[in-house]
């Protein structure tokens, strides 16, 4: 991965540090975010999960590695 200096993007004129595109696009406005109670929920279930999917991999891959 390369890495950039500030100076380097904007002598390349790639500057623009505007993320509003990232916005999640269906959510109207900011007040129809869900608490943070059920954000940190949704985001446990989401890690747990992928753990539950990944440990069998890790588990093949640390029997493979003996």
């Amino acid at each position: 991965m390369d890495c950039f200096s500030y100076d380097d993007l904007v002598k390349r004129d790639n500057a623009n540090l505007d993320l509003f595109w990232l916005r999640d696009g269906t959510l109207e406005d900011s007040a129809n975010l869900p608490s943070p109670d059920v954000l940190a929920a949704e985001i446990i279930e989401d890690l747990e999960a992928a753990l539950s999917q990944f440990s069998p991999i890790a588990g093949d891959l640390s029997v493979r590695g003996e």
